[in-house]
């Protein structure tokens, strides 16, 4: 006899179980549960790191040393040669043209320009930050840089 004869006659699926039916449905008493304690009761849960009354994982090991970077600032960066390359001379730069271009995924996070490559073209880049290659060269060419207005910077005042 094959499986494939036995789901023909049986059919595909397992019948559900249906627990707490009383005792004509294979499952009385008990319904599978065990007797007594919490997991026999409805609304009993296990926390992921309960390690049944040890000493928990985390609390086994010494705490050393610190970490500074849930401080750090992100960005996006791009280098002086992508904006070049992509813009034309007296362009505006900003964190919305390089999401158009495809340079930079999204305007989530501040911009960072970097100085990597040469630049010739007059641009007007705004920013969060620069490097210092990245300013001398960009007004070398002419063009300038600018920080971006804070965007609570209406807060502030009032």
């Amino acid at each position: 006899m094959m499986i494939h004869d036995i789901t023909a006659k049986v059919g595909p699926h397992k019948k559900r179980k249906r627990v707490g039916r009383g005792e004509a449905s294979g499952h009385g008493g008990t319904s599978t549960r065990g007797h007594k304690g919490a997991k026999s009761r409805a609304g009993w849960v296990s926390r992921p790191s309960y390690a049944g009354g040890a000493t928990p994982f985390a609390r086994r090991f010494p705490k050393r040393g610190f970490s500074n970077a849930g401080f750090r600032t992100e960005y996006w960066v791009t280098n002086v040669r992508d904006l070049e390359k992509n813009f034309d001379a007296g362009a505006t730069v900003d964190i919305d043209a390089l999401v158009k271009l495809g340079l930079v995924p999204n305007s989530k996070l501040p911009l960072k320009v970097l100085g990597a490559g040469d630049i010739k073209k007059k641009l007007h880049v705004v920013a969060a930050a620069f490097s210092g290659t990245a300013k001398t060269k960009i007004e070398a060419a002419g063009g300038s840089c600018k920080n971006p207005p804070e965007k609570n910077a209406e807060k502030k005042q009032g």
